[in-house]
């Protein structure tokens, strides 16, 4: 059974930093906890991690926010990872259902995710469309030289 748990800073760091790799991201150790860091001590930061067989095998990365719009409060999914050994068995799932259950227990009642165009994302993008998931728009990026 699949447990969904608050991410532990010490304890947690050394299987986060390996599921970045499988999100396409590989990191190291010390960038993660620099990361961690930045992303623990702000108050709109929510991180959970997915245990299976008494590992970790999957996270999930939130962002509350509110919006110039309406009064809604808004969660992002910022990351969402499995383990690529453990896809299939269920651990997405769970986390998304976890995340579903928080956001209302929080006083939310939307969540959006941005997601790549490439092909390998294909896969991911019919994961959040049979669970209730819609595309609505657009992201559009520029990214800065650095000064």
């Amino acid at each position: 059974m699949v447990i969904v748990r608050p991410y532990e800073s010490e304890s947690d760091l050394e299987s986060l930093t390996a599921l970045m790799a499988d999100l396409g991201s590989p990191s190291t150790p010390q960038d993660m906890r620099l990361r961690m860091a930045h992303i623990e001590g702000s108050p709109n930061y929510f991180t959970f991690v997915a245990e299976l067989e008494g590992a970790v095998v999957g996270m999930v990365g939130l962002r509350m926010q509110f919006s110039y719009v309406s009064n809604d409060i808004k969660t992002q999914i910022s990351s969402l990872v499995t383990k690529k050994e453990f896809q299939g068995r269920g651990v997405g799932r769970a986390l998304l259902a976890h995340v579903e259950r928080w956001v209302q227990e929080q006083g939310g009642h939307f969540i959006y995710l941005n997601s790549g165009i490439k092909e390998e994302r294909l896969e991911a993008h019919e994961f959040y469309k049979k669970r209730g998931y819609t595309i609505t728009g657009y992201r559009f990026a520029k990214k800065l030289q650095r000064t």
